[in-house]
């Protein structure tokens, strides 16, 4: 007998990886930059060198965790409003096929051990996992829907995808541009 529940620690772990990897980056990103403006060597009269490291790597994983968790929440949560829109499925018999692309997840997760030296390699492995979870997803769910339920998907997806981010990033560009227009120059 298979335990459905098999797959259930393996998002909790490639939210770990994740949020580790982007961590141990800006990290180092950080100390450089505390290097250059001057700031490093005041915070090692009350730090060693470990610790602050250590307090950057707690602050920095922590903030990823979060970021990678909504992530997560909103991403689940427009999938499933799409299925409910698309899906002509009361079994629920969907929902637990998904799950095996936990796995890609957690090996993507994995791969960004590799890439912890470059900003680029991270995010491109992230885009590379979340578009093969994306397509492994869609193929699973295609044995349930219709040829047009599965387009409707897709499309409603994508375009939820584009206006939140589209709107994430309006709002950061207005912010930046009100934060620049208030320094005094």
């Amino acid at each position: 007998m298979k335990n459905p529940y098999i797959y259930g620690y393996l998002p909790l772990f490639s939210i770990i990886l994740f949020s580790l990897t982007f961590g141990i980056y800006m990290v180092g990103q950080s100390i450089d930059l505390l290097v250059s403006i001057g700031i490093y060597a005041g915070m090692r009269e009350f730090l060693t060198d470990f610790e602050l490291r250590i307090f950057l790597l707690i602050a920095f994983t922590l903030c990823f965790f979060m970021l990678f968790s909504a992530l997560k929440l909103i991403g689940e949560t427009i999938h499933e409003v799409g299925m409910l829109l698309f899906s002509k499925n009361s079994n629920g018999e969907m929902i637990s096929v998904a799950r095996g692309g936990y796995v890609i997840f957690f090996f993507g997760a994995l791969s960004t051990v590799l890439g912890v030296q470059s900003f680029t390699i991270l995010l491109i492995l992230f885009t590379l996992t979340i578009l093969s979870y994306f397509i492994f997803n869609i193929y699973k769910m295609s044995q349930f829907l219709t040829l047009s339920g599965t387009i409707g998907l897709i499309i409603f997806e994508i375009i939820i995808w584009t206006i939140l981010i589209t709107l994430i990033v309006y709002v950061g560009l207005k912010l930046y541009n009100g934060l620049l227009a208030s320094l005094p120059i």
